[in-house]
């Protein structure tokens, strides 16, 4: 697989990544399975896909000790990404970003995931009664302590930048310019899809003018653009798309369009090529440092996602595809 770098030092990873979180969190429990996720890991390791990304939350905890299990035989060939900065509650989750914390959560994270170093750890959320710059500070020490090799920031969720009415990643781009005089980021996590290309307009192109990494979470929507999902089939209560505004039977209906076209874009590639496949394939084609990072618990999605690698969209279908309409939900 081609391999695409994160930041200014260099950090090479397989040009798909691989979210690590719906094997053990927010999507359906039942269909869940240790040994299952442990294969899938290790296909995405054999495909190439190098980079794992997981969080001390997902579970909570129960991710990292997964991820771990793998790494403890192949750490050689794998580049590790964990998150900090939220605590899970029984009904709810709380930041916390005070710096004895951090450097808590990371020894208990090296722990569970079975390693002396962690290639790239995450702010997952800012405290807010804790100045970014003392979280970041901690785990700057962290990487100077040999701990870490390289800190990422997670962008604010979609939600709140729409719900204030200002431009979604102004909150992201506050706190990297603070955090950025602390200590280099090497790369930022956020949403961008086909249905959610919001990241186009201002984050994505600050971290490309910093030799910033940008890893895509959520590149398939959910799930929604792999074209698998029926509307009205419903989810299970403690999947999160049961609780998303895109995912009401009326909504997936509504946004049906948006599959066919990554459909017509397929087969112009091939009856073996799947709107999944284009979707990532899009994301790729953003950047050189952009990293799609799609979630998944199967070993035949994610050989299907490393397959994503090899879909050279052309010009046409690039614009095809950008042109395609804009996702609706219940917010909106």
């Amino acid at each position: 697989m081609e391999r695409r770098t994160i930041g200014a030092g260099a950090l090479a990873v397989g040009a798909v990544g691989l979210g690590c979180m719906p094997m053990s969190w927010a999507y359906s429990t039942s269909r869940q399975r240790g040994d299952e996720s442990l294969r899938t890991v290790h296909r995405a390791l054999d495909l190439g896909s190098t980079l794992l990304d997981t969080a001390d939350m997902y579970g909570p905890f129960t991710n990292e000790l997964l991820v771990g299990r793998a790494l403890k035989e192949r750490r050689a060939d794998a580049f590790v990404s964990t998150k900090v900065g939220l605590l899970v509650g029984e009904q709810h989750i709380v930041a916390n970003g005070r710096p004895g914390y951090v450097k808590r959560a990371c020894d208990a994270s090296l722990r569970r995931l079975q390693t002396d170093v962690i290639d790239l750890y995450q702010l997952h959320r800012a405290d807010p009664e804790v100045p970014v710059e003392e979280t970041w500070g901690a785990m700057a020490e962290l990487v100077r302590a040999g701990k870490v090799r390289a800190l990422g920031l997670c962008a604010v969720g979609a939600r709140g930048g729409r719900r204030s009415g200002t431009r979604l990643h102004d909150t992201t781009l506050r706190q990297l310019q603070r955090v950025q005089q602390v200590f280099p980021v090497s790369a930022v996590e956020a949403e961008l899809s086909v249905w959610s290309p919001e990241a186009l307009d201002t984050l994505l192109p600050w971290c490309e003018a910093r030799g910033i990494g940008f890893l895509a979470a959520m590149p398939l929507g959910n799930g929604f653009l792999t074209g698998t999902l029926t509307p009205g089939e419903g989810f299970e209560p403690d999947d999160m798309r049961a609780r998303h505004p895109r995912f009401t039977a009326e909504m997936m209906a509504s946004n049906q369009p948006i599959v066919a076209g990554l459909r017509r874009v397929a087969a112009r590639h091939g009856e073996h090529v799947t709107p999944a496949q284009v979707a990532l394939a899009w994301v790729l084609a953003q950047g050189r440092h952009v990293v799609p990072v799609p979630g998944t618990k199967r070993e035949r999605c994610v050989t299907e996602n490393a397959g994503a690698e090899r879909v050279r969209l052309t010009a046409e279908d690039l614009a095809e595809v950008s042109g395609l309409p804009g996702a609706q939900g219940s917010w909106d």
